[in-house]
């Protein structure tokens, strides 16, 4: 009888063993779906509605910095009975449902991985606005970020290997092959590929450790700096009796935001940038990180020329490159 209880013990403790295990280690199916895309679960009354209004508000808005209006993500709505199947596995989803809570939050890997989900809920139109209104951004820059994260693991199927970033400024960026360099000098670096009816480039270039000590003529210097590398290195179309050659649109200032790169203090600036007496322009955004100890600020841009055509994914895409930047003499 003894030895039939220690058997019984030992198969319930292996049982509950077994299913710690296997919570812990839940299998979740790999998300899907296309960059900058977002699932939208709501009733279609709602959607149809001021709720839904307000969804598109905040996560349809347009893109900062290009040269027409695109919206930040591509949204596909979905009623809750047709959540199902292969759409519980989109990447980005958002979730709005009328009910006794009132809430707002993120969750993470509920059907598939990686994913995030934005939940609301509320008992009433305006408790779903609201609420909508309170996490909007929280929610807009999780999904971007899983977005970015996806982005630069397609870059890792096949780098660039040439190696001159590591060789000139002793950094990596996480470059797909699809790129080559176009020109180097001393104090510059230009990567470009084509795409449709254009190209998309990438570039590098330092700065004195300095520059920049003004906020209140922070954006002029900006413009300053990027005029002066564009008169000197990117050169625009031959025009019989007249300069051409990259600028900031004199007509926009562009925006500038402070944020965090590689673990170090660093200014974001998005905005347009055109060719001197030559119609030709498009949406760039830089990147200027101050690296004290290097001394110097380091400087890198992506700009996209696409005429005719939508940019929203083009500038993504660079932008994803660029936040790959690391620092090697700091490993």
């Amino acid at each position: 009888m003894k030895i039939f209880r220690t058997l019984v013990v030992i198969s319930l403790l292996l049982v509950f063993s077994c299913k710690d295990l296997g919570n812990n280690k839940r299998y979740l199916p790999k998300s899907i779906g296309p960059i900058n895309s977002l699932v939208v679960v709501m009733d279609d009354q709602l959607w149809k509605g001021e709720v839904g209004d307000k969804v598109r508000e905040h996560f349809a808005s347009s893109v900062i910095g290009l040269t027409w209006d695109e919206p930040i993500f591509s949204i596909n709505h979905f009623p809750p009975k047709a959540f199902s199947g292969t759409t519980r596995k989109s990447r980005s989803i958002l979730y709005v449902q009328k009910d006794s809570l009132d809430l707002g939050h993120i969750k993470t890997d509920m059907y598939a991985s990686p994913q995030k989900v934005g939940v609301v809920k509320g008992r009433t139109n305006d408790e779903l606005m609201a609420n909508i209104d309170a996490q909007a951004e929280a929610m807009i820059a999780a999904f971007r970020n899983l977005e970015i994260e996806e982005s630069q693991k397609r870059f890792l199927k096949s780098l660039n290997q040439e190696g001159v970033l590591e060789e000139k400024y002793d950094i990596s960026l996480d470059i797909p092959s699809i790129y080559s360099v176009g020109r180097q000098e001393d104090n510059f670096v230009w990567f470009f590929r084509n795409v449709r009816e254009g190209h998309l480039n990438i570039i590098a270039y330092t700065m004195p450790e300095d520059s920049f000590r003004a906020d209140s003529t922070l954006v002029k210097d900006i413009v300053r700096m990027r005029d002066s590398i564009g008169e000197t290195y990117i050169p625009g179309t031959d025009v019989p009796g007249k300069i051409t050659h990259m600028r900031t649109e004199p007509a926009f200032a562009p925006h500038v935001f402070p944020i965090e790169i590689a673990g170090k203090k660093a200014a974001e600036v998005k905005g347009w940038w055109d060719i001197k007496n030559y119609a030709m322009a498009g949406p760039f955004i830089t990147y200027i990180i101050s690296d004290p100890e290097n001394k110097r600020k380091m400087v890198v841009e992506g700009f996209t020329f696409a005429p005719a055509t939508a940019k929203r994914d083009y500038m993504f895409e660079l932008e994803a490159i660029l936040k790959t930047i690391r620092f090697d003499s700091e490993k």
